[in-house]
């Protein structure tokens, strides 16, 4: 009669042993009403260590994540390539002032001059955007809580400005800034971000 492996401490135990006795591969008690020991075969397994909940974290970047970095090198892109038509504007526009024909427009002269100083400064907010788009999308890497604030401030900025004031061309900002807010903002993105720090 076979009553399954007697080492497996879950299958059926053997009964009819003489004396009440237990079966093979069961731990005998001292006393009626000890208190039990720890049985024999399994090892305690020790604690899970890098999960979501526990204190290391993930090891690998979430998807969203990834995401939202690419899309930050993307705005980073469109702020050089928007930088560019601006100086080209700048650039016309201080070709037009030095034009013969104008030079005698007063109005047109101050409107240039204001005109340009604008442009300009318009493209050196634009690259310096596009900068600190790559800086943050380059530390996503190490994380930081400070890191991903910092991330989120910058969507919500670039979302508002590709709302007003430049509308035309920042549409393409705004839908990626809020992804990019949705994606780091996710609980995936602050475990993320929020994890252990190896040094």
């Amino acid at each position: 009669m076979s009553f399954g492996d007697p080492n497996n401490p879950y299958g059926q135990q053997q009964g009819g042993q003489p004396g009440g006795q237990p079966g093979y591969g069961y731990p005998q008690q001292g006393q009626q009403g000890a208190a039990p020991q720890q049985g024999y075969g399994y090892p305690q397994a020790p604690p899970v260590q890098g999960g979501y909940g526990f204190p290391g974290g993930p090891t690998e970047m979430p998807g969203g994540v990834k995401a939202a970095r690419v899309m930050l090198y993307v705005i980073a892109g469109l702020q050089v390539i928007g930088a560019i038509f601006v100086a080209l504007a700048a650039a016309a526009v201080n070709a037009a002032k030095n034009d013969a024909t104008l030079q005698e427009d007063v109005q047109f002269q101050q409107l240039a001059e204001y005109s340009g100083a604008v442009l300009w400064g318009i493209v050196a907010f634009a690259v310096l955007w596009g900068v600190l788009a790559v800086v943050l999308a380059a530390k996503f890497g190490k994380g930081g809580s400070g890191i991903r604030i910092a991330t989120i401030v910058f969507g919500v900025i670039t979302a508002i400005l590709g709302i007003y004031p430049f509308v035309v061309m920042g549409l393409a900002h705004t839908v990626l800034a809020i992804l990019v807010v949705v994606f780091v903002a996710k609980s995936d993105g602050g475990a993320w971000f929020n994890r252990q720090q190896q040094h």
